[in-house]
C-alpha cells in the first residue's frame, strides 16, 4: 500500500462541489488543510460551498458544465491562473434520469451520458498532463452502488456508472507505476438531492413522478459528510476501490455470490417492513 497520500498542503479539484458529496468533501479537503477548485454548473451554490470553508486556503470557483467539451477544455488554464498545480482530481458531478428503457428518450440518455461518463473521461484527459506534474497525484471516481447492480428503471443511470467503474479499473491499470493513482467510489444511498433533481420522461404523470423521487430519497440515508470521510481515508490509503455505506457493502458481496440471480433477493429485502 506504501505511503499515506497526504493532502494537507495540496491542491484538490472536485467537480459537483455546489452540494451534496461534493460540498462535504471540500468542507473534509479543507479540514485537512487542501487547497480546492471547486466546479459546478449551480453558481449559486458553488458560493455557499466557498463561505463554507475556513479561511486560509487557496480557493477558487469555477461554473462549469461537465457536459460542455469545450468547457471543460478551457478549464485547466483557468486552474494554471490560480494554483501552481493539481494533486487530486475529484469526478464527482453527476445527474440521474428515472424511467424504464421505453420511456426515456434518447435525447435524454445522451444527456445523462453525457454528464456521468464523458465528463469523467473528458475531465481526466483534460487534466492528465497537470496531475503528471505532480510529484503524487490521484484521481477519484465516483460510480454508485448502480456500478454493481443494474436495476430496472435505471439503464441509463446504471450504464453510465458501470461505465465509469470500467474506465476507472482499465485506467488504474495503464498508470499502474506512474506517479498518478485512482480510486473508483461506489457509494450507496447517500441523502443528497438527486432523486428530487432527477430527470423524468415527458409522458409520466406529475403524481407518479412524486411518488418515484418520494420513494427513491427514502433510500437515500447516509450523510454526505459520512460519505466523504469514508472516501478520504480510503483516498489517503490508496485504496483503489472504496464502498461507501452499509447497503453499498451488502449488495456487493450478495453481487459477487450471485451473479445472475440478485435482483429477486434484493426486490425481497426491500419489501420487508
Amino acid at each position: 500500500m506504501g505511503d499515506p497520500f497526504v493532502l494537507a498542503g495540496r491542491t484538490a479539484l472536485i467537480t459537483g462541489a455546489g452540494g451534496g458529496i461534493g460540498r462535504a468533501l471540500a468542507q473534509a479537503l479543507a479540514r485537512r488543510g487542501c487547497h480546492l477548485a471547486l466546479a459546478d454548473i449551480d453558481a449559486a451554490g458553488l458560493s455557499e460551498t466557498a463561505r463554507l470553508l475556513p479561511a486560509g486556503l487557496r480557493i477558487s470557483q469555477h461554473r462549469l458544465d461537465v457536459g460542455d467539451r469545450e468547457a471543460i477544455a478551457s478549464l485547466p488554464a483557468a486552474i494554471r491562473a490560480v494554483h501552481p498545480g493539481l494533486d487530486l482530481l475529484v469526478n464527482n458531478a453527476g445527474v440521474a434520469l428515472g424511467g424504464t428503457f421505453d420511456q426515456v428518450a434518447e435525447a435524454d440518455f445522451e444527456w445523462l451520458i453525457g454528464i456521468n461518463f464523458w465528463g469523467v473521461v473528458r475531465m481526466t484527459r483534460a487534466f492528465l498532463p497537470l496531475l503528471r506534474e505532480s510529484p503524487d497525484a490521484r484521481i477519484v471516481n465516483l460510480s454508485s452502488l448502480y456500478g454493481l447492480i443494474a436495476p430496472p428503471g435505471q439503464t441509463a443511470y446504471a450504464a453510465s456508472k458501470f461505465a465509469v467503474r470500467g474506465f476507472s479499473h482499465a485506467l488504474a491499470h495503464e498508470l499502474a507505476g506512474s506517479s498518478v493513482g485512482v480510486t473508483v467510489v461506489h457509494p450507496g444511498g447517500v441523502a443528497t438531492r438527486i432523486a428530487y433533481s432527477a430527470r423524468l420522461p415527458a409522458d409520466i404523470a406529475p403524481e407518479e413522478g412524486a411518488r418515484g423521487r418520494a420513494l427513491a430519497n427514502s433510500y437515500l440515508k447516509l450523510a454526505p459528510e459520512r460519505a466523504a470521510e469514508i472516501i478520504l481515508r480510503a483516498v489517503e490509503r490508496r485504496r483503489a476501490r472504496v464502498l461507501v455505506g452499509t447497503d453499498a457493502r451488502i449488495v456487493a458481496l450478495l453481487e459477487r455470490l450471485m451473479p445472475a440471480a440478485y435482483w429477486p433477493v434484493l426486490t425481497r429485502l426491500m419489501r420487508r417492513p
